[in-house]
């Protein structure tokens, strides 16, 4: 696309649908930015414009589940410095703040991933009642995905630790006294009826913490990474509860945020999500690497999109160092709502190149990529 024809897009963005004679039609996403912003500007004109009425008390019917639509298409059409100011005219112009200020309003929402993600998009916004319900909805939403997908990630675990493989570790946690008892009972002695325990026997029930797989989830959280930072939060907690594995989770934008200790609730996680923001990722790796113990058993799952904000060669630095050192870098493309990938693939090449390996996968399939690895 041209200057000339750049400029008669923004024109026609700016007029309106009226000034389509003179600035030509707008293309599919085009469109989409134009509904957007008919949604909130064409308010000013009255009836049959998409005017709210008076009353602002009314519940959650389709014109209201309308407002989380929005703020989402926002997020997703416009530069930062554009949804600043679409939320400000929003709030202080057209007193759209069924979202962020009326606790009544959020209180009877229906929970949904949509809610979700304008929820997370505007927590910002809100005062701490309405944050509140907020938190609120949030677990409900995380509950049902949790359920979803807990059995999918857990499932090629099983069998990873054999709970029947002696251990020569004899400590009290490991003893296993059905093993013991079955395994003596040539030594029972009927007159005193007593079992004398010749041999004992422990399990490897738990592996010891040196022993466990390391998997270090570093996560860019970018306004483009929604679906992706919530999945990832889930599996994340998921595989936190799993025994064989030693589970980190970092998120990421030009800063790094290690929020391992919030892992095992992935409401708090994501509360704590800033989206938006540039994008290091050779700064998350580097710090990945600092967190690695036996780099042998660590796989560093990498979840972004693979457009670079910072030099290049910084990332390809820290892939290098990572690979080389033994630990295995696992580069998963940003997947959205319907997992439907996309990234920078000539930045993925490079890092494969390097020795990541990269793909794009459900959480689901990571967990079975994940147990092939740790088995």
């Amino acid at each position: 696309m041209d200057d000339q024809t750049k400029r008669k897009v923004r024109w026609r963005l700016v007029l309106g649908k009226d000034a389509e004679g003179a600035c030509g039609a707008l293309d599919g996403e085009g469109q989409a930015r134009d509904a957007a912003l008919e949604f909130l500007y064409g308010r000013e004109y009255g009836a049959g414009r998409n005017v709210r009425s008076d009353d602002r008390t009314g519940g959650m019917e389709d014109s209201a589940l309308s407002v989380p639509d929005w703020i989402n298409t926002v997020h997703e059409l416009f530069p930062q410095r554009t949804i600043e100011r679409l939320e400000k005219d929003a709030l202080e112009r057209y007193h759209l703040e069924e979202m962020v200020t009326n606790a009544d309003l959020l209180s009877r929402a229906q929970p949904s991933q949509t809610l979700l993600k304008a929820v997370l998009r505007t927590k910002h916004l809100m005062n701490q009642e309405v944050l509140g319900l907020a938190r609120q909805l949030v677990r409900r939403v995380i509950e049902e995905l949790m359920k979803k997908l807990a059995t999918e990630i857990r499932n090629p675990f099983t069998g990873a630790i054999n709970r029947q493989q002696r251990s020569y570790i004899k400590i009290a946690k490991n003893f296993d006294p059905q093993t013991t008892i079955r395994r003596n009972l040539a030594n029972y002695d009927p007159p005193s009826k007593r079992l004398f325990i010749k041999t004992p026997y422990f399990n490897s029930r738990i592996r010891r913490h040196v022993d466990k797989w390391q998997i270090i989830v570093v996560v860019d959280e970018s306004g483009s990474m929604m679906d992706s930072v919530i999945h990832a939060a889930i599996t994340a907690s998921i595989f936190w509860g799993i025994q064989s594995l030693r589970t980190h989770l970092v998120i990421f934008d030009t800063a790094v945020v290690d929020l391992t200790h919030d892992c095992s609730d992935p409401v708090e996680t994501l509360m704590k999500v800033q989206l938006g923001g540039g994008t290091d990722i050779g700064q998350a790796l580097r710090y990945a690497q600092t967190l690695v113990d036996n780099p042998r058993r660590t796989i560093v799952v990498l979840i972004t999109d693979f457009y670079e904000g910072a030099p290049l060669h910084n990332l390809f630095n820290a892939t290098k160092a990572l690979c080389d050192s033994g630990v295995t870098l696992l580069g998963l493309a940003a997947l959205d709502g319907q997992a439907n990938p996309s990234y920078n693939r000539e930045v993925a090449a490079q890092m494969v190149k390097l020795g990541a390996h990269v793909g794009a996968m459900t959480p689901g399939e990571l967990a079975e990529w994940v147990a092939q690895k740790v088995k």
